[in-house]
């Protein structure tokens, strides 16, 4: 343990060094040490410079040039999110966004990151993630389990009216959704999601 933290007071006092001699070459350290770990947005970048007491021209300098080779690219990073995301983790449009923009991904790359996203696939992740949680809800009534199981999808981004449609038809396929049910369920939709739901 000594000897790591003295590694690392040997690091910062190696950085501290540069940056006071060449604060450009701290911040290519910096962010080739980080781009190593795992693809960033600029604004991540930028963020990490400016915590470590990079002066603004030298790291805005670098990360033009980190850019303009293509070790910076918001584009491509914002695809390769959604793509990792959803398939990963099932995530749907809404959630993917708001992952984006808190890592400060530009509007524009956001969108375009998301009009790759499929809508048939959207769906069909939406039925993988509830066909492995119905199981969990057999026995309880079917509105409940409709609002447990919308909630899922609700938290993992997807829209009301989709969460709902998709959660029904598990339920009818599943025969769990008798005429009093279903008229039930159309409520129940029409009211839209509820953001109180537990998840399971």
């Amino acid at each position: 343990m000594a000897q790591r933290r003295g590694s690392r007071t040997a690091v910062g006092t190696s950085e501290a060094a540069a940056r006071d001699a060449d604060p450009e070459a701290i911040a290519r350290q910096i962010c080739l040490r980080m781009l190593a770990a795992a693809p960033r947005a600029r604004a991540q970048l930028a963020e990490a410079l400016r915590r470590r007491g990079v002066p603004r021209e030298a790291a805005e300098a670098v990360l033009a040039r980190f850019a303009e080779v293509g070790l910076i690219d918001d584009a491509m990073f914002a695809r390769a999110w959604v793509e990792s995301r959803h398939h990963g983790r099932g995530l749907g449009a809404r959630a993917l966004g708001a992952e984006l923009r808190q890592r400060g991904v530009a509007a524009a790359d956001i969108q375009a990151a998301l009009g790759d996203l499929d809508p048939e696939q959207e769906v069909a992740t939406a039925r993988e993630l509830i066909a492995h949680r119905l199981a969990a809800t057999a026995g309880m009534h079917p509105v409940t389990r409709m609002r447990r199981l919308a909630g899922v999808l609700a938290r993992k981004g997807y829209p009301p009216p989709l969460a709902y449609r998709v959660v029904r038809e598990a339920l009818e396929r599943e025969g769990a959704c008798g005429p009093v049910a279903v008229r039930d369920l159309e409520d129940l939709q029409a009211g839209g999601a509820d953001d109180e739901v537990a998840d399971l």
